[in-house]
């Protein structure tokens, strides 16, 4: 009886800890807007997976990593431009194939 009451003690604080930390609500907010949805999806863990991961906050190094691969492209748009450029110029001091053909 003993081993019984300690299994359900620590159940009982890990439901508390779930329930504090919000997952509870949470899970139980997505799980009402899948029984909701019209058409059920073909993968409700999917529909979870999907739903869950919107609803969390954005992880601030995704944020970081987005700004970067932007100012990433930006850098490879300015250097192919720069290159096109510099293939103009080096084409004008360059003599022609028709040229070498003769």
């Amino acid at each position: 009886m003993a081993h019984y009451k300690a299994t359900d003690s620590k159940c009982e604080q890990f439901r508390r800890y779930l329930d504090k930390s919000g997952v509870l609500d949470t899970l139980t907010t997505v799980l009402v807007a899948l029984y909701e949805e019209p058409e059920k999806p073909k993968s409700a863990l999917d529909f979870l997976k999907h739903h869950l991961g919107a609803a969390t906050p954005e992880n601030p190094e995704i944020e970081l990593l987005r700004l970067e691969l932007a100012e990433m492209k930006e850098k490879y748009e300015a250097i192919v431009e720069e290159n096109k450029k510099l293939k103009a110029r080096l084409a004008q001091y360059e003599p022609s194939q028709e040229k070498h053909a003769e």
